[in-house]
């Protein structure tokens, strides 16, 4: 089964639609200036950056290059689940408990923590140029630290 796999990967790899220059691959960047310690909807943005570049179907891939934010799919309809989460991870990664790494401050080592159980990176499918999610899901950034920060994501676009 597995030889069968790779074999398919192989011969799609080789095909004549995988050079296809009409096959989109696209990367850009966008930045978000978080207030501290909060979790912003983002999806109205990334399906913006879908509808710009005109990708009809394929994937999306979000990257958050730092180590003390992330992204995550979660609930949009209440603000209690962020909330909820939010009051969660703190529990779970308080400040003030004796951690080695606390160059940055008190509020550095948490974030570190949160981002280690959450996402840096999410890839979405696309189909019809609306980006795939649930009827309560949402995309979002998840600002770990205490204080405003710039966060940015590296949209890599990839489909026709």
């Amino acid at each position: 089964m597995i030889y069968l796999i790779k074999m398919q990967i192989r011969c799609l790899l080789l095909s004549k639609e995988s050079y296809n220059s009409n096959v989109m691959n696209t990367i850009e960047q966008v930045s978000f200036k978080t207030e501290g310690y909060q979790i912003v909807n983002i999806t109205d943005t990334i399906q913006e950056i879908v509808n710009h570049n005109k990708l009809v179907k394929g994937l999306v891939n979000l990257s958050i290059l730092h180590t003390s934010a992330s992204l995550t799919v979660q609930e949009n309809a209440s603000k209690d689940v962020l909330n909820d989460i939010k009051t969660f991870l703190s529990g779970l990664a308080p400040e003030y408990a004796n951690y080695l790494h606390d160059i940055e401050g008190p509020d550095d080592m948490p974030a570190h923590l949160k981002t280690l159980i959450t996402n840096t990176h999410l890839t979405l499918s696309v189909a019809s140029s609306k980006l795939i999610l649930g009827i309560w899901q949402g995309i979002y950034l998840c600002e770990w630290r205490k204080y405003g920060q710039s966060r940015s994501i590296t949209v890599h676009l990839l489909g026709k």
